[in-house]
């Protein structure tokens, strides 16, 4: 089974087995705060191709008015369903949409902002994008507290573009020379395990 037909495949499995929690969690949201349910936002995907992301919305409607474009801590935007939904990644669900849709994997380096992207270097730019973006892949696992780690830093934003985005590059580069469907399976269910409810 090739890549693309895995995430075709079970991408659309999960979206017909879960529809009825990410509908709960929809209504969640919309009794929670008023504003839409879902978070677009164009990020940069395969061979530097724009494309939309979907996540479940868990800030404030009018968050990218109030703020940075990363999220700092305790950051005051993120509501009170969004604090519940960003502890467990549920609002990275509505993902599936876009990995049965092409535009994403299941598995693959996390798609950026192209703000962010522009400041890649050449190398790493051409390597990362050669692959579609994932939900998951190695640097989300190794720097799950990355909020944290900013909200402790004196300027979030140059720590995140100094430190942390060339250790995921780094990380991502690795994952696109060493990528296989088997290790991408590994990978899927050690980040299922990392969710788990007391795993760190």
């Amino acid at each position: 089974m090739t890549k693309r037909l895995f995430d075709l495949v079970f991408a659309t499995l999960g979206l017909l087995l879960l529809w009825p929690l990410l509908l709960a969690i929809a209504l969640w949201i919309k009794l929670d705060t008023p504003g839409p349910v879902f978070f677009r936002q164009e990020r940069i995907g395969r061979f530097g191709v724009p494309f939309r992301i979907h996540k479940f919305r868990s800030m404030v409607a009018d968050a990218p008015a109030r703020g940075a474009a990363i999220t700092v801590g305790a950051d005051a935007r993120i509501t009170r369903a969004g604090h519940f939904l960003r502890r467990h990644k549920l609002d990275e669900m509505p993902q599936l949409i876009d990995v049965a849709r092409g535009a994403m994997s299941f598995v693959g380096p996390r798609p950026e902002v192209a703000r962010y992207v522009a400041l890649y270097p050449n190398d790493l730019r051409a390597k990362v994008l050669s692959v579609r973006p994932g939900i998951t892949d190695p640097a989300s696992l190794a720097f799950r507290d990355e909020s944290a780690v900013l909200a402790r830093a004196t300027d979030p934003e140059r720590e995140y573009i100094e430190v942390l985005m060339p250790a995921k590059l780094r990380a991502a580069a690795d994952y696109v020379e060493h990528a296989t469907l088997i290790g991408d399976i590994r990978l899927i269910g050690r980040t299922l395990r990392a969710l788990w409810p007391g795993s760190r």
